[in-house]
């Protein structure tokens, strides 16, 4: 299954390439599985978008942060694998999180992609605590041109794998949008994470 950002199209994040849960069949290290969003997070709708603030200049960001949860992480370069899919970030820093390079950056016109982990092998890793996030959480984008892209959370979600809505998540945006991804939907011995969790954010505001 192919997915689009922007004008590339890309393969679909995987469930088990940011998260296997295999720390779960040895009791969760005491921190049990990742929260889920509820469905009062869910984005109301289709409908009219607000515009938002005015859009800033592309610029490649060096780190994401999400008070709300904690979350304070260096951000690397994602490309594509030789079978076309998003790559992801290296699962030996349990704190790494990763962008897709090749489309927009965080604060420009459009739709700019931020993955992680939700678990690695020894533990919870950086996204771990992502589907606890409610609407009107920040998540703040530090630029390399000095700038600080603020979006506010406008819906969290999950979806089945098999199920993943290609166009909502990964589709052109008309103002600047972020999404953030990670495994999620649930988690078996036998299947490993059912599906992921995204966050859908838009820029209120930026700073220097």
């Amino acid at each position: 299954m192919r997915r689009r950002v922007g004008n590339t199209v890309i393969a679909g994040v995987t469930v088990l390439a940011l998260g296997s849960g295999a720390w779960l069949l040895w009791g969760g290290a005491g921190a049990g599985p990742p929260p889920q969003p509820s469905a009062a997070e869910a984005r109301a709708g289709h409908g009219r978008q607000e515009p938002g603030v005015p859009p800033l200049p592309p610029s490649p960001p060096d780190r994401v942060r999400i008070p709300a949860i904690r979350v304070s992480a260096p951000l690397t370069g994602l490309g594509l694998t030789a079978g076309g899919s998003l790559d992801v970030p290296p699962a030996e820093d349990d704190n790494l999180a990763g962008w897709y390079e090749a489309g927009t950056t965080p604060g420009e016109t459009g739709t700019a992609i931020v993955a992680g982990h939700v678990d690695t092998a020894r533990g919870p890793a950086v996204f771990y605590r992502l589907g606890a996030l409610k609407r009107g959480s920040t998540v703040e984008v530090d630029r390399r041109d000095g700038s600080v892209a603020v979006f506010t959370v406008h819906a969290v979600e999950v979806y089945d794998a098999e199920d993943f809505p290609d166009e909502k998540v990964y589709g052109r945006a008309g103002r600047a949008e972020l999404r953030v991804i990670t495994c999620g939907g649930g988690w078996s011995r036998g299947t490993g994470y059912r599906g992921n969790v995204v966050v859908f954010a838009h820029l209120t505001g930026s700073r220097r």
